[in-house]
């Protein structure tokens, strides 16, 4: 790693990141948000996702949790958006609602099914069918800036590669301005994935969502139900330091920070954080790939 620095002491000056927040269900966990919204603010993301679900109590939080973020930070928020289970109608509403709180980013998503990961997806017979309509109906709605998912290893539920890239044209073509990841810890199969998007005519960025491991178990579990590999070499790094949190929180920032080190040698200069509203992993590992975070300026701009 030393290496890689005295190769490319400019890193952190190129490498922009985001991160993505899910709102909070309780007060704890709301204190624990805007705690990992007050540490990362000071890197200067290019904007902060917050996620949304299915039913009308999600939908509510994830407009408090964004409206916050309006009111009482500088970040720039952008708000998930699915077709589960809503109407056009009901989905435009939200689009306008967000619109009108001064929202111009939107991550636009099929979404999973209510019944969660690994149940069948049910259009809305109302409603709109995948994430390729959804993208047109907000380029339609707005100059917005839309993000959309892409699957290095492809969607579960998508037959073939072929199938899998080609969605992602039809939300390109529909008007997204970028593709961001599920996670990965392969950098070869998000490498591959580019290739098979570019040969396709497809141009926009696609940005590698970076997952901090907090909780390897976890992530392992999480990882067989959505379709993500787990290499055998992570879960040798992550053997043995089940009751030693502290540890395996120094391997998961080394884990991530190489991971990000590596893209970054091939060529990328975005990355998207999956922080889990924590923000000890994400600010270690931007520290550790040359991003410093930018408070004492503005305390230095205050004491002037």
């Amino acid at each position: 790693m030393n290496q890689f620095f005295s190769r490319r002491p400019d890193i952190g000056r190129r490498i922009r990141v985001s991160f993505e927040f899910f709102p909070p269900k309780t007060e704890d966990m709301g204190a624990r948000l805007w705690e990992a919204v007050t540490r990362l603010e000071p890197l200067q993301p290019s904007f902060v996702s917050v996620t949304y679900g299915a039913g009308g109590s999600t939908r509510e939080r994830t407009a408090r949790t964004i409206g916050r973020i309006l009111s009482e930070s500088g970040l720039a928020p952008a708000a998930h958006l699915t077709c589960v289970d809503a109407t056009r109608d009901e989905v435009d509403r939200v689009i306008a609602d967000f619109a009108g709180m001064g929202v111009k980013r939107f991550v636009a998503l099929r979404g999973d099914p209510a019944e969660g990961v690994g149940a069948r997806y049910r259009p809305h017979p109302g409603g709109y069918a995948n994430a390729a309509e959804l993208v047109g109906a907000l380029r339609s709605a707005g100059d917005f800036d839309i993000s959309v998912s892409a699957y290095p290893e492809k969607h579960p539920e998508s037959p073939d590669f072929a199938t899998d890239i080609d969605m992602l044209k039809r939300k390109v073509d529909n008007g997204a301005t970028r593709a961001i990841t599920q996670f990965f810890f392969d950098n070869d199969l998000y490498e591959r994935y580019v290739e098979r998007a570019r040969r396709a005519g497809i141009y926009v960025p696609i940005v590698p969502g970076i997952l901090p491991v907090h909780n390897f178990a976890q992530v392992a579990n999480f990882s067989s139900r959505c379709g993500a590999h787990v290499p055998g070499w992570l879960a040798e790094r992550f053997d043995g330091l089940e009751r030693d949190p502290q540890t395996h929180a120094l391997v998961a920032s080394a884990v991530a920070a190489e991971q990000v080190l590596d893209l970054v040698e091939r060529g990328v200069e975005d990355f998207h954080f999956y922080t889990m509203n924590r923000a000890d992993l994400v600010v270690a590992i931007c520290h550790m790939i040359g991003i410093r975070s930018h408070a004492h300026d503005k305390a230095g701009s205050a004491a002037a």
